[in-house]
Formats: C-alpha cells, structure tokens, sequence
C-alpha cells in the first residue's frame, strides 16, 4: 500500500492547471464541432471519456513507484518498437490523412506514436542514467543516437514528420541535462544546420510542400498557405475579448482547417480575443514552470531525465501548434496539449501528468 504521506507533496497546481485547460477544451471544441446547430457531438463525447479515462489512468499510475518503469526498460523499449511497427502490418495498421499512424481497435482508432512518446521516456531516462556525465565524445553518442534513432526513423517512415519533430526535442533535453559536452552542442548544432538540405531531399513530396508553404507565405497556390491564412484571420478578427463562445465567422463557416484540433488555437483566438489567449498562454507558462521545478527538486537523476523529457514534449508541442496557427512555424498535425481534440493525444498527456505527479510526490524520503 502507497503510504498517505506521500500524497502531501502532490503538486495541486499542476492539477488545477490541467483541469482548467480541460474544460477549456471541452468549450473549444463544442464550438469547433458546431453543438449548437448539431447537438452534443461524437468529438465532445470522446474528449469526455478520454479525460475520465486519463484520470483513472492518473490515479493508478501514482501507486506505482516511477523506479520500477526503469526495471523494465529494456521492455518497454522492445514494446515500443513493436507498437511501432504494428501500423504498417495488414489488418491491424490502418491509413488515414496519407499516413499510416493508427491500429483500429474496432469503435475506436489509437495512434501509437502517442503512447510511445511517454514509454520511450521513460525507457531513454534510464538508458541515460547510466550514461550521465559520459556524453563528450562522438563514440559516447553513437549508442544513443541507435536507441533514439530507431523510433524516430520508424515515425518519419509513416510518415509522421510532426511527432518525429516532437522525439527529436525530447531526446535533445534529455540529452543536454545528462551532462553533454558543450562542444558536442555546438558540433551537433552546426552539423544539424549543414544536414538541413538533405534532411528536406529526404522528405515526402507533401512534408517538402508544407516546408515550401512555410518559406514562401504569401503564395497561396501552396497547400496550407489558404488555411493559415484563415487562421491569422481569425485570431485578429478576435481582437481584444473576441466575438464570443460560439459566435466565431471563420469557425463557423468552416474556413478553418481541422479546427477542433489542429487549428483549435485560432478557434479560441477568434471568440475570446487577445485576452484569452494570453490566459491560455498563462497556465501553459505556469504548467511548464511547475514541471521545471519538480524535475530540479526529484530525488534521483531517472526522475528528473523523466520530468525533463515530459517537458520538453509539452514545451515543442505548445510552441509550434500556436506557432503553425500564426504563421511563424510550419504546418504539422502536432496537437495543442490538453486542449485539442483527439483521445490518443489526451490519453497520452494524462499519463505524462501522471507519471509527472508521481516524481512529485515521492521528491523526498518518508522520515519516521
């Protein structure tokens, strides 16, 4: 049994904070989905049951002590990889969007390049513990680079450039806080920018376009420039406190591309203005802030690999989904966390908060 005091460390904030985004969510989305022309919606519904379902996940989760992931990271590695692969296996991947992403689970779709996002990090904390202080050479990163390498291939190659992004910056910060040599920074940084013009020769056709799309805005003959378009659109005609719940043109007439997740940022943006955005934007400030905190005060070094990792996932995905809805960063399928739609996504991020909950409350020995 979890003894009781552990639970006076729980971060309450952090909780608040998620609840608060959730029903911001649940608002967002209603009106991404028009509920007030079509009654409750199917979106609606499987936001609802995800969070629940995450709650209870939560609450499992934090009986279970974080170390004990790290005895089976080798599993959980080897079960990662699988998940991966799955996609791609006739009868059990399925293709949609021009991607082959999901497993049909009958009712439902699950996305496992979500579920993996959590169980590599907790599988790379590990591999990286034992490896803290031991990054200076380029022999020390190849080993790394294998384990981090495999996923991420097996993402692009479905292809999911977004979620692939968003490994990237995961093993990036797990990798700085593990000690890294700072001359390995600037090497791999430079050696990063020279590999740009083969990294964009390697993409798919659409992934090249949208990178196109990007650098040249102003022409909307370029899939997706229209859509972000729409979207500035509709954050600026939001101005100050917005048109109000339900009352956005651009959502309404459907000018916005996904708008219940993808583009969900410009849905809040056009019915509460400036001002709730800077509100979203503020609990998203504290939301990280809190998680900087417990990783710095965790009580062994995989807690705080794991907290950093989480974080970093959180911290790309919030940046360039507002990003992509403003026009400074390229179009990708990655989801606002907690509040666009998708139960994968959800499902994924109550884990995280989870497993980030868990650190929390077990930062310090229980004295008798």
């Amino acid at each position: 049994m979890i003894d009781k005091k552990l639970f006076k460390h729980i971060d309450i904030i952090l909780i608040v904070i998620v609840l608060l985004l959730f029903i911001s969510s649940l608002m967002m989305i209603s009106s991404a989905t028009h509920v007030t022309q079509k009654g409750l919606t199917r979106q609606v519904e499987m936001q609802t049951i995800a969070f629940f379902l995450g709650m209870i996940v939560i609450v499992f989760i934090l009986f279970i002590d974080y170390n004990t992931f790290g005895n089976f990271q080798k599993s959980i590695y080897v079960g990662s990889i699988l998940l991966l692969v799955a996609v791609h296996v006739p009868g059990i991947g399925k293709t949609q969007f021009g991607a082959s992403s999901w497993i049909n689970l009958g009712p439902v779709d699950m996305q496992p390049s979500e579920i993996v996002k959590i169980a590599f990090i907790l599988s790379f904390a590990k591999f990286l513990e034992d490896r803290q202080n031991k990054l200076d050479t380029i022999k020390d990163l190849i080993p790394v680079g294998i384990y981090a390498g495999v996923p991420i291939l097996l993402i692009l190659k479905e292809p999911d450039l977004g979620n692939a992004l968003v490994f990237c910056v995961i093993v990036f910060g797990m990798i700085f806080v593990s000690g890294l040599n700072y001359k390995m920074i600037g090497k791999s940084l430079l050696a990063g920018i020279i590999s740009l013009p083969l990294a964009y020769k390697l993409m798919a056709p659409h992934q090249r376009v949208r990178i196109d799309a990007y650098l040249n805005p102003d022409n909307l003959e370029l899939p997706g420039n229209y859509q972000v378009m729409n979207s500035k659109i509709a954050i600026g005609s939001g101005k100050l406190l917005g048109k109000g719940l339900y009352q956005g043109t651009q959502n309404n007439y459907n000018f916005l591309p996904v708008q219940e997740s993808d583009f969900i940022f410009a849905v809040l943006g056009e019915e509460f203005g400036f001002i709730g955005g800077v509100i979203i934007l503020a609990l998203y400030f504290v939301f990280l802030y809190r998680m900087i905190k417990i990783a710095k005060n965790a009580k062994d070094v995989y807690g705080s690999l794991i907290v950093v990792g989480i974080t970093s996932m959180f911290a790309f995905q919030i940046f360039e989904n507002i990003g992509m809805t403003m026009g400074v960063m390229p179009v990708t399928g990655v989801t606002l966390p907690f509040l666009s739609y998708g139960g994968s996504s959800l499902l994924t991020n109550m884990i995280a908060i989870g497993i980030i909950l868990n650190i929390s409350m077990r930062r310090q020995k229980i004295n008798f």
